[in-house]
């Protein structure tokens, strides 16, 4: 049963996966483009119901590096944001101030905490470090472009297991605990920003929703500055928004 719910999240179903932007779902969540009408405002009424007894989380990845533009693998390394990065994450902190968060907690690696300085600016809130928010140690393949991980580890490269780094699974099971310690001091109706890195945010959120690890690959990578936005209610995680605040475009990311 979780793993025909989560297909049909993944797949923007009933289950309430919406497209950039916009929310959706089967408990009274708000669809995009209903604005007009006794079906909107009804739709409207369902999301503040469903917003007051839930807690949101914003998973928002880091903006973009030179090594994203390079094609290399960043893993742990602590690469920082380029021009262009530092840009992204001062236009998406003007919408995100918007959503009244109660609190901004970030992977402590200086891309991620640069990118929630311009929010922590805006809002008056500190930025609360958490390690456990890093993304996946790449181990040998950090520094590297996926061709030259191609032609000198085609078999890990298959499997997409680093030589000396962490499985998919360990890295799913490190940032979904670090989420659901923080959704457990949040109170009901509240929102938290979280900003992290690509393949943490996506493995993590995954294990919260309970899709099979089949399944992870279901959801596809984030773009840099762009983020996702989960919500539990009655103990049951959802996910309400996916690759927010950007266009649909290629994305540079080690995730795949």
């Amino acid at each position: 049963m979780a793993a025909a719910q989560a297909a049909a999240g993944a797949a923007g179903g009933s289950g309430g996966v919406a497209g950039s932007g916009g929310t959706a779902g089967s408990e009274g969540v708000a669809r995009s483009g209903s604005a007009g009408g006794s079906g909107g405002a009804v739709g409207a009424r369902g999301a503040e119901r469903y917003y007051d007894q839930s807690v949101r989380l914003v998973l928002w990845r880091h903006g973009q590096t030179q090594w994203n533009v390079e094609g290399r693998f960043q893993g742990q390394t602590d690469i920082p944001l380029d021009a262009e990065g530092v840009q992204q994450a001062e236009r998406a902190a003007r919408l995100l101030a918007g959503l009244r968060p109660v609190a901004i907690v970030s992977s402590d690696l200086g891309r991620a905490m640069a990118t929630a300085a311009p929010l922590a600016r805006l809002t008056g809130l500190p930025v609360t470090p958490e390690k456990e928010l890093r993304e996946r140690y790449g181990g040998l393949w950090e520094g590297l472009t996926d061709p030259e991980i191609r032609t000198r580890y085609p078999a890990e490269h298959a499997q997409w297991a680093p030589p000396g780094g962490e499985s998919s699974a360990v890295v799913a099971e490190r940032a979904g605990t670090a989420l659901e310690r923080i959704a457990g001091g949040m109170a009901p109706g509240t929102l938290v920003v979280v900003v992290s890195h690509g393949a943490a945010i996506r493995l993590g959120a995954a294990r919260l929703l309970g899709f099979p690890e089949d399944l992870w690959g279901a959801v596809g990578p984030l773009a840099n500055c762009a983020w996702s936005v989960i919500g539990q209610r009655r103990s049951r995680w959802r996910l309400l928004e996916h690759n927010a605040g950007t266009l649909p475009e290629p994305v540079l990311s080690d995730d795949r």
